[in-house]
């Protein structure tokens, strides 16, 4: 359970380190609106998402088991998070946050990391499909600029909810959501080595802020941010709560384990290497405890932001550990100019994220997949949408591995990993 960083520090080169300087400070800059709109979705404060990926994201590259790994606050953990806030307070979720660190590290050292391969595919794809589904219409809200208080948490009542509102929609506001994703896509199409979601949120966000539109910011609606990180404290702790949050904590866990590895095997066939799954599942552990001593939020390997970094030239853990330092080095000088930042471009930049976590062009291959496969991946889904992402994810889990049982002469499939 050697962390990789030790194993690629000996022989370490001047070439390496700009390598990993020019990745570290690129996936930064994706990092940082991400991390944001992240926190804002999850019903916490701005400020949370950046505090996790410079804590979490340090930890995770300097004990973790991947050469090319980047930790920070994902769009999986959206709902969960959002629902713990709610019912238990942003308090309960640190609790929670805390605890589904102590359990990821009590599974690293179990070696446990190795069992993702028995967690069935098609429950992975439905509830991350179904995630999807749940972060853009979280979004709708400050998207299209409707005035509603007091939105429901749960899909259907919040549809109807934002359906009742629709006539207080603020079309500057659509505007500006729809000329992020414009913007987005044509950095991306035009200018591929450009970071295209900030480039696309910056640049609207500048727009409204030059012609003083009337659109909400994140200092409009949360005030600035602090231009430091807190010091760390621990939450309440009693039996009562641990009891009540549970649950949510080892959902929490199941999450980071899962995503954390799945993200470690896309970076392995992207640079050739190997990971060790167990060091992995230990650093995700401490990296959540880190996260929750200093008030922030759920973290794990980011699939996206590690793909990022392997693009842009990271080849060793010093590439993630420089995209923290930068983000705490951004948060102490610049935090706010991150109240410019407007809403409706950071909803667009999370519908974006969305839709490809869905991953639309493997939907046919999902849909010609075995019967079984099929039905597990939509009820994984339905149940993610309408129901509990615990009760989605341990029926899902459940029939799944019922499924493999009663079929054991099949083995174990290659993964077909998510990108959030």
């Amino acid at each position: 359970m050697k962390p990789k960083l030790l194993t690629t520090l000996p022989g370490y080169t001047l070439a390496l380190f700009l390598g990993d300087l020019f990745a570290g400070i690129s996936v930064a800059l994706v990092a940082i609106p991400l991390s944001i709109a992240i926190a804002i979705a999850s019903g916490a404060p701005p400020a949370a998402g950046l505090i996790t990926a410079i804590v979490a994201g340090f930890l995770i590259s300097a004990l973790g088991g991947s050469r090319v790994q980047i930790g920070g606050p994902t769009g999986a953990f959206i709902v969960v998070v959002y629902g713990v806030i709610a019912e238990h307070g942003y308090d309960g979720l640190v609790l929670a946050t805390l605890m589904a660190g102590a359990i990821l590290v009590l599974a690293g050292l179990l070696r446990a990391g190795s069992l993702i391969a028995y967690v069935p595919e098609a429950v992975v794809n439905g509830f991350t499909i179904g995630i999807a589904a749940v972060i853009a219409a979280s979004q709708l809200k400050d998207f299209t600029g409707i005035a509603v208080a007091g939105l429901p948490a749960d899909f259907l009542p919040k549809m109807a909810a934002l359906w009742a509102a629709r006539e207080s929609a603020n079309w500057t506001a659509v505007a500006a959501g729809l000329g992020t994703l414009l913007a987005i896509t044509a950095i991306r199409r035009w200018l591929p080595r450009a970071p295209d979601r900030l480039a696309g949120t910056l640049l609207v966000s500048f727009v409204v802020a030059l012609l003083a539109l009337p659109v909400e910011t994140i200092a409009s609606q949360y005030g600035a941010l602090p231009r430091s990180l807190p010091m760390p404290s621990l939450p309440e702790v009693t039996g009562s709560r641990i009891a009540e949050l549970l649950p949510s904590a080892f959902v929490i866990a199941f999450l980071a384990a899962v995503e954390s590895l799945l993200s470690a095997m896309v970076a392995d066939r992207m640079i050739g290497g190997s990971h060790r799954p167990n060091a992995e599942v230990l650093a995700q552990g401490w990296a959540n405890i880190g996260s929750a001593l200093f008030g922030g939020l759920p973290a794990t390997g980011a699939i996206a932001r590690t793909a990022t970094n392997v693009r842009a030239g990271g080849k060793t853990p010093v590439a993630g550990v420089i995209h923290a330092a930068v983000i705490l080095a951004v948060m102490l000088v610049a935090a706010p100019l991150a109240g410019y930042l407007a809403m409706p471009a950071l909803a667009a930049l999370l519908i974006m994220t969305a839709w490809n976590m869905s991953e639309p062009h493997k939907w046919r291959s999902y849909w010609s997949a075995p019967r079984e496969d099929r039905l597990l991946l939509v009820l994984t889904l339905v149940l993610t949408v309408l129901a509990d992402l615990t009760v989605a994810i341990g029926f899902g889990v459940a029939l799944g591995l019922a499924i493999r049982l009663r079929q054991s002469r099949i083995a174990a499939k290659d993964w077909h990993t998510p990108e959030p």
